[in-house]
């Protein structure tokens, strides 16, 4: 069992979304032993409380728990207008799982606006590992928490990747055609921690673009994959306007990615770094409430850092190289954003093992540098 630093209310009721497998239900049994836990996955429960809603303050009241769990509220969002009732008849308080977005914002969410804090849940972060924290790995398997325990993370990523598809997405009907989604999956991972173009996937799947976009709506709606702004906060230069994409994990990207002759290392594992610090940074934002928004920089004469962290706290820029030296050149765009924000904080994050500093850039090896995150981001 690893230590998890996400916040979570003990005083209230709240949300905790994130994707399946990172580890929601876990932690809340460890945290709530004596909680009525109400798993909505479970075909009785999800009929029971589908047709009779009222049923849920009968369960309550015969257990009369400290904590009221409802896991995967997704599959059932009508039933958040009972737990309104009962938040405010009984001043009951609940613990929300949700693995999708779509379903919670059209099943009214918002009723719950001031009595539900909302908190969100990610893959392992290099901190939460602690000594079993391998960045090799990490690259590989990604950190969703069975990848770091299963005997053979390969195929506990392939049966991830087709419970996704079963469980959400067909069994909830969000698309017609299955195989088609399918194709498209592996399509976008080609466009892994690349600026994104819907027309280019669209094209390469010889799919209407109207409908590769509705794809890409429905992997944020499941939480599976992020799409990362432009930072243009008083740009000094000609910016582009297209989103950066990511699948939320390493391992569910190189699991999702084709590999074959025609396919360089480059290619797969420079996404695959990305990917990773992507995850740590948005981890470590969340877990830490630290409260910075998330860009990426891009100018349209294609010079770009790849993430750049904005906030109360400060400016912060990161550049990711998975070789493990790294040249001159290779800090010419952070140059580049510290002369336009001369009071941004630079970071070269690498393949490597010794620490440098040079024009106010620190370059940081990345195997010691995503353990200490929360202590860079502070």
């Amino acid at each position: 069992m690893f230590p998890r630093y996400v916040t979570i209310p003990r005083d209230k009721s709240f949300f905790l979304l994130g994707p399946r497998g990172t580890g929601k239900s876990t932690l809340l049994r460890q945290l709530f032993p004596d909680a009525l836990f109400i798993d909505l996955l479970d075909l009785e429960n999800y009929t029971e409380l589908l047709t009779h809603p009222e049923r849920l303050e009968a369960r309550v009241l015969a257990a009369d728990p400290d904590r009221i769990v409802l896991d995967e509220i997704q599959r059932l969002p009508g039933l958040l207008d009972e737990v309104h009732r009962l938040i405010e008849k009984r001043r009951w308080r609940f613990a929300l799982t949700g693995s999708s977005a779509r379903k919670l914002r059209r099943g009214g969410v918002n009723l719950l606006a001031g009595r539900a804090r909302s908190v969100t849940m990610h893959p392992l972060t290099a901190a939460e590992l602690g000594d079993a924290f391998d960045l090799a790995h990490s690259l590989r398997y990604g950190q969703l928490p069975s990848a770091y325990v299963e005997k053979d993370p390969t195929a506990y990523l392939a049966s991830y990747v087709g419970t996704y598809l079963r469980e959400e997405v067909q069994a909830e009907a969000l698309t017609r055609n299955l195989d088609v989604f399918s194709r498209f999956l592996v399509a976008a991972s080609f466009s892994q921690a690349s600026v994104l173009s819907v027309a280019a996937v669209a094209r390469d799947l010889g799919l209407a673009r109207k409908t590769v976009e509705g794809y890409f709506a429905l992997l944020d709606d499941l939480l599976l994959a992020v799409r990362l702004p432009v930072f243009t906060r008083r740009a000094k230069r000609a910016m582009t306007t297209r989103p950066k994409f990511f699948f939320f994990d390493a391992g569910v990207y190189r699991s999702l990615r084709p590999r074959g002759p025609l396919d360089s290392a480059e290619e797969i594992d420079g996404p695959a770094v990305e990917s990773l610090v992507l995850q740590e940074l948005r981890a470590t934002n969340h877990n830490l409430d630290l409260g910075y928004e998330l860009f990426y920089w891009h100018t349209r004469d294609h010079k770009e850092v790849d993430f750049v962290l904005y906030g109360e706290r400060g400016l912060l820029a990161f550049e990711v190289k998975r070789t493990s030296r790294f040249r001159e050149d290779d800090l010419a765009t952070l140059r580049l954003f510290r002369r336009d924000y001369p009071m941004a904080r630079c970071f070269l994050l690498y393949g490597g093992h010794q620490e440098y500093e040079t024009d106010g850039i620190r370059a940081l090896p990345l195997a010691t540098a995503l353990p200490a995150l929360g202590a860079l981001l502070r």
